[in-house]
């Protein structure tokens, strides 16, 4: 029997909540308030939280936070129950970490099939561990001081999963730390004066996000995933007490901050002094050297625009030129590099 544990200051909803709960099977267990329900779930366990967000002596952002720190609960789902629906109230939750939300008033069909939705993924979510914790273990080397901590850190998280076209976070957003790609593929970009997209970076899995900001205050572009993918979020103030006990593993982000800014010299300066046709090239090239394992690419035109900082149109008649030299081949949205070595070549 699962336990599903309730936070909610509001008596009736309280009550009524539990009731419904209990007559479909689950063990419920309530507190009356954030600060009560922390200590419950810390000694309890639950399988599931519902919490409520305005609450007295301590909020359900609150409450998420504190649970978000504890390896034993930051992984048990947690459901906002809320009567507010404000854009920025659903993204400072998602943002930290909420599964799901439930806006009052809500009926017995929406609470159960959300909490039915929700443990349903958690078993999944333990299938995919066993397969890619494996692979994790090469994030951090067996000789690098400090390794054992970052591959804990990592295996102790709780995973998002993001369908296509999901934001991780927005421009402007507080960094509440970075990302660690476990599948599928996030792209970060800026919005220009006129409206247009200019992507600033392209991740795969095993691949970080967010990295640049773990010493700034402001995210400076968006993160949205570009295909379904899974993603774990590795909380700020944890990674910088890494950093600061373990010179190694500060060595190891250090290397990675340096190759993000390399990356984004290399683009401007291809912005700046490349011909349409070279810096379409350039990103072409990219994409085959970031994602090796793809024999083709499945990227729009708006993408493509949007990486090398130019119209859409302009992006047809490039990629229709290179079709006719023979050095790709494209079918709508998928483009395969014929001739690496020529391609290459025709850069020059």
């Amino acid at each position: 029997m699962k336990t599903i544990l309730v936070i909610e200051d509001n008596s009736d909803i309280r009550e009524s909540t539990a009731e419904i709960l209990a007559m479909s099977g689950y063990k419920v267990i309530t507190a009356e308030n954030g600060k009560s329900g922390v200590k419950t779930a810390i000694r309890q366990r639950p399988d599931l939280i519902l919490c409520d967000i305005m609450m007295p002596e301590l909020d359900g952002y609150g409450v998420l936070n504190i649970l978000n720190k504890s390896p034993y609960t930051a992984t048990i789902p947690f459901i906002f129950l809320t009567a507010k629906t404000g854009k920025p109230d659903l993204r400072k939750g998602m943002a930290m970490g909420a599964d799901d939300y439930l806006t009052k008033p809500f009926d017995d069909k929406e609470l159960l099939h959300a909490i039915d939705c929700r443990l349903q993924k958690q078993e999944n979510l333990k299938t995919f561990y066993s397969r890619s914790l494996t692979s994790l273990q090469r994030l951090a080397s067996e000789h690098v001081l400090g390794s054992d901590e970052l591959k804990r850190l990592i295996a102790e998280r709780k995973v998002r999963q993001l369908k296509k076209k999901h934001i991780l976070y927005y421009e402007g957003d507080n960094p509440e730390g970075i990302y660690l790609v476990l599948e599928g593929f996030v792209k970060t970009f800026k919005l220009v004066e006129d409206g247009r997209e200019l992507v600033t970076g392209l991740y795969k899995a095993e691949e970080y996000v967010g990295i640049n900001e773990l010493f700034t205050d402001k995210h400076v572009d968006t993160a949205e995933a570009i295909d379904d993918s899974v993603v774990c979020l590795l909380p700020k103030d944890m990674i910088m007490d890494l950093i600061s006990q373990y010179p190694d593993i500060s060595q190891q982000f250090m290397r990675i901050l340096c190759n993000n800014i390399r990356e984004k010299e290399e683009q401007l300066l291809q912005f700046a002094y490349s011909s349409v046709r070279n810096r379409m090239l350039q990103v072409l090239l990219r994409l085959q050297s970031q994602f090796p394992d793809h024999n083709d690419f499945k990227i729009s035109r708006d993408e493509l625009a949007a990486m090398a900082g130019m119209a859409t149109e302009t992006v047809s008649r490039t990629l229709s030129d290179f079709k006719e030299e023979g050095l790709i081949e494209r079918k709508g949205s998928h483009i395969r590099i014929l001739d690496a070595i020529n391609f290459a070549k025709a850069r020059h």
